[in-house]
């Protein structure tokens, strides 16, 4: 296994597992029926960092469909090299930074770590092209 698919692993199960915490928070706020049922407009609130953890779970998800395809790219191309695979370690580490920050509701440092994340697509991007 290269390393670019060894951090793609990581983030998949990273983004995997996201929801966890903040389905279990569902079920502690509604009950395991209200959890199961249909979401209404009239369903009990989530604690706000249950809810910071929802959105950055999306956001996660968005980005996984940017950079597992990028990176996949790079290894059918077999251009893989040391600055893919510390752009791929950056990516991982901007995701989980994203995410603990998103929950703890620190805006600032959640877009950095955000574009700090971006940064290492681009840098994936840019070898894909031999531009870099």
């Amino acid at each position: 296994m290269t390393k670019e698919l060894f951090w793609l692993t990581l983030t998949v199960v990273l983004t995997g597992l996201m929801w966890v915490p903040y389905v279990i928070d569902r079920i502690r706020v509604r009950g395991p029926a209200g959890a199961m049922a249909n979401p209404t407009a009239n369903d009990k609130p989530q604690h706000g960092w249950a809810m910071r953890l929802y959105f950055a779970h999306t956001n996660a998800v968005e980005n996984l469909m940017i950079f597992a395809p990028l990176v996949l790219i790079l290894d059918t191309l077999g251009v893989a090299n040391h600055t893919t695979a510390a752009a791929c370690a950056v990516y991982f580490w901007a995701r989980l930074l994203h995410v603990v920050v998103y929950t703890a509701g620190i805006p600032v440092l959640r877009t950095i770590a955000f574009a700090i994340g971006f940064a290492a697509q681009v840098a994936l991007v840019l070898a894909i092209f031999g531009w870099a």
